[in-house]
């Protein structure tokens, strides 16, 4: 193989493995409030809890994009919170869904499922 030719090979190879990647971050980034909530919904919860169910669920790894999503959404009153007491340290923030963040999921929920059935309308035709 001349060098030229492994440089080219090579660069197509990183190309489509940078833009298979980054394809895939942005459909877990399309899903992640909608499964953020999906879990508040269950009922009050704390932040660590949220991060270790969406890490164990590949849907999220980095702990640094929680934390602003639950602040907007808060701020979009989707979500609120409530300090309790920890014995273990700091108090801790433990987080529960509004009427209004309730309503927005059960949206969002219709919109996924109409999306998985479209999805799978097309995909499995493969």
């Amino acid at each position: 193989m001349t060098r030229q030719f492994f440089n080219q090979h090579h660069t197509q190879i990183h190309d489509f493995n940078m833009d298979l990647e980054n394809t895939q971050i942005q459909m877990r980034k399309g899903i992640l409030e909608f499964c953020i909530l999906s879990i508040i919904s269950r009922g009050e919860v704390y932040a660590t809890d949220m991060l270790t169910e969406l890490t164990g669920a590949r849907i999220m790894a980095a702990e640094g994009t929680l934390y602003p999503l639950l602040t907007r959404l808060r701020k979009a009153e989707l979500l609120d919170y409530r300090w309790v007491e920890s014995i273990a340290g700091p108090p801790r923030k433990y987080y529960s869904i509004t009427a209004k963040g309730q309503d927005f999921l059960n949206q969002i929920r219709t919109t996924w499922f109409d999306l998985v059935v479209s999805t799978n309308q097309i995909v499995q035709k493969n």
